[in-house]
C-alpha cells in the first residue's frame, strides 16, 4: 500500500464504483455486529455507484481522499442538519478503508474537512457516533470531540443508541 502521494478533493461523478467499495468495506467493518444484519446489508445495497454518482452532484460537500491506489476513504459534511447538536456545521459520515485506518488519513480527512466548515463561516462543528461504535469514539474523542448529546435510532425495531461529538 502507497500513502505517499495522498490528496484530499472533492469527489466526482467518476469516483462512484471507488466509493461504493469503501462505503462497503468500512461499513462491515464498523457495523457488523451493531446494525441488525439484514439492515445493514439493506442500506449497503442502497449505495451502490449509482447513488454514489449523485451524491457527487449534490449540492452537499463530498470529499475523498486518494492515494496512488485510488480512492479509499470519504467524508460527507455541510451545514448542520438539525439544532441538536447546537453547531453550524456537522460531518454526515467520515469513513476509510479497513486496508487503510490506522495510516493518520482520516485524521487528515477530518481536519481538511473542518478548515473548509471553518472557511465558510463554520467554527462549531458536530459529528454523530453510535455508541457502539468504539473505534468511532475514540478517533472522535483522540481529536478532541466533546460529548454534548445522546440520543436513539431505531433499525429494523433495534434501538441504537447514539452520541454526539461537538469541536471548537
Amino acid at each position: 500500500m502507497s500513502t505517499s502521494t495522498t490528496s484530499i478533493r472533492r469527489a466526482r461523478p467518476e469516483d462512484a464504483a471507488a466509493l461504493s467499495t469503501v462505503f462497503d468495506e468500512a461499513w462491515r467493518e464498523a457495523y457488523r455486529g451493531i446494525i441488525p444484519g439484514v439492515s445493514l446489508e439493506r442500506m449497503i445495497a442502497q449505495r451502490g455507484p449509482l447513488w454514489w454518482r449523485a451524491a457527487a452532484r449534490r449540492g452537499r460537500p463530498l470529499a475523498v481522499v486518494e492515494t496512488g491506489e485510488g480512492v479509499i476513504g470519504y467524508a460527507a459534511y455541510g451545514r448542520a442538519r438539525s439544532g441538536a447538536l447546537k453547531t453550524s456545521g456537522e460531518i454526515d459520515e467520515l469513513y476509510i478503508a479497513p486496508s487503510h485506518q490506522g495510516l493518520g488519513l482520516g485524521r487528515r480527512l477530518f481536519w481538511a474537512v473542518r478548515n473548509d466548515l471553518g472557511d465558510h463561516g463554520m467554527g462549531r462543528i458536530g459529528v454523530w457516533s453510535l455508541a457502539e461504535n468504539e473505534r468511532a469514539r475514540a478517533f472522535y474523542a483522540g481529536l478532541g470531540g466533546t460529548v454534548v448529546a445522546q440520543a436513539v435510532d431505531r433499525m429494523a425495531g433495534a434501538l441504537l443508541p447514539k452520541v454526539a461529538y461537538r469541536f471548537g
